[in-house]
């Protein structure tokens, strides 16, 4: 864990303590995403993990923006793999974990801000942007239309 948006080294220590005694205390199987979910998560990865079940299940494209969102997209793969294919990580949190979460679901972050400041501001600079990327696809001509050379990588 780390300090999100802003958490002082004394609120930062209590919630490091509180962490451990509740993974002491519960004892999650960590194998078991139900029972992760029931023992240490909060009714905010709950939901946002049906959320991600939900848009995969309709094949609805679905931003994850920041640790929290990491943390239940995982859930999510582990009860339905294919969950990940609709998921968009709008950034990287500066969360310690945030980076990793990332890398598990083999997702990598749109915009690379170096964030921390919480409240879904990674999704409100993604979604402006969508827009203009699905704009210039939607009215560009193609390289064949504009008479452009097909773009060959080099070796």
């Amino acid at each position: 864990t780390g300090r999100g948006a802003g958490l002082s080294s004394e609120g930062l220590e209590q919630k490091i303590r509180t962490i451990e005694r509740a993974v002491e205390l519960n004892q999650p199987k960590s194998a078991d995403v139900i029972d992760i979910l029931a023992k240490v998560g909060g009714l905010d990865i709950a939901g946002l993990t049906g959320v991600f079940l939900g848009a995969a299940a309709a094949g609805v494209p679905v931003v994850l923006d920041g640790f929290i969102a990491a943390v239940a997209a995982l859930l999510a793969k582990q009860l339905a793999p294919a969950s990940s294919d609709v998921m968009i990580a709008s950034h990287c949190s500066k969360e310690p974990g945030a980076a990793l979460a990332l890398e598990m679901l083999g997702l990598k972050p749109v915009i690379y801000g170096d964030f921390h400041l919480g409240e879904g501001s990674g999704a409100v600079f993604l979604f402006p942007m969508l827009d203009q990327i699905f704009h210039l696809y939607e009215k560009l001509p193609s390289f064949q239309e504009g008479k452009i050379e097909t773009y060959i990588p080099l070796k």
